[in-house]
């Protein structure tokens, strides 16, 4: 009896914080609201999918923590199949699964856990709920591109080339290759100075684990966040692109954001710039990459989804 009591509770909850769930009876359209309490439900098929209602308000932040991730376990159950199989393409390239993505997503919706847990599921929902689409706690294909175009509108709108004297050479010890010349060691002054301020913060985080020099910089034996590619001239890019003809939009652009200035790809882990699947799935698991996808915009970078390495600096707000 004590059971069933809990049971009956529970949906009473779920239904107080706006949360409709599939496998509920119909509520007819012509009862007026005052009535709506008066309705019996049935309890959520095992592995059903939770639907928040479009119209509803996000649920209270103790209500979510309390009866809401519970009802989300069939979304997680299906965002576990997704993450890794998932179809989509982009840049001319077939795709398969989200996984790649997991920190980023996971960081956009404010979720502190994996794609497949229930807070994750909840987190989404609530996403998607501001974005006016369907709430349910999946990551399918409709909810993934709206992901894409968010990540894609906080990359910088400005591609202006900078001139010569908006540019300062990047010494060897900021770069990855300390052979680099100092034609490609070029980068934009403000973005210089707050890439500078970036690696300081990160030398500071213990929890990282970096090589950390007398100055608080990074040690000249230390890889991790230093400099692989800055400012690349067009000619310079459209060289790189006849070198690797297969490279794709994706991996390569015709009009990089390197040409002006403000572009950086960092060293992440793996090998620094390769697209292949298994190097950025290990360069995303790295606590440089996810520290990075945490805090970089305190800079005013933010980061090109598809190359966990690439960020580029947009200001401050």
């Amino acid at each position: 009896m004590r059971s069933h009591k809990l049971i009956f509770a529970g949906m009473i909850a779920l239904f107080a914080i706006g949360i409709v769930v599939v496998g509920f009876e119909a509520i007819a359209q012509n009862k007026p609201e005052s009535a709506a309490s008066n309705q019996k439900f049935s309890t959520p098929a095992e592995g059903s999918v939770v639907r928040l209602s479009a119209r509803s308000k996000p649920a209270p932040e103790a209500a979510l923590k309390g009866a809401a991730p519970a009802a989300f376990e069939g979304a997680a159950l299906r965002n576990s199949e997704l993450q890794s199989q998932l179809d989509w393409s982009f840049g001319g390239k077939q795709q398969r699964g989200w996984y790649l993505y997991t920190p980023l997503v996971a960081n956009l919706i404010g979720a502190e856990s994996d794609g497949t847990a229930s807070e994750f599921a909840v987190r989404l929902s609530l996403w998607q709920m501001q974005r006016e689409v369907e709430a349910t706690g999946v990551l399918d294909n409709g909810t993934w591109s709206q992901m894409i175009s968010a990540f894609q509108s906080q990359r910088m709108k400005n591609k202006t080339c900078p001139t010569a004297d908006q540019l300062v050479t990047a010494p060897v010890s900021d770069c990855y290759d300390p052979s680099r010349p100092e034609e490609l060691r070029k980068i934009e002054r403000q973005t210089f100075a707050a890439y500078k301020r970036l690696v300081a913060a990160a030398s500071a985080d213990s929890s990282l684990g970096l090589h950390v020099a007398a100055d608080g910089q990074l040690a000249p034996n230390e890889k991790f966040l230093k400099i692989v590619s800055a400012y690349r001239s067009q000619e310079y890019q459209d060289q790189l692109r006849r070198q690797s003809p297969k490279s794709g939009r994706a991996g390569l652009a015709v009009n990089s954001p390197h040409s002006t200035g403000r572009a950086l790809d960092l060293y992440v882990g793996g090998e620094p710039v390769d697209t292949k699947d298994e190097n950025r799935a290990l360069q995303t698991r790295t606590r440089v990459y996810r520290w990075l996808v945490k805090n970089a915009a305190r800079f005013g970078f933010q980061p090109y989804f598809y190359e966990p390495w690439h960020w580029e600096y947009t200001g401050t707000k």
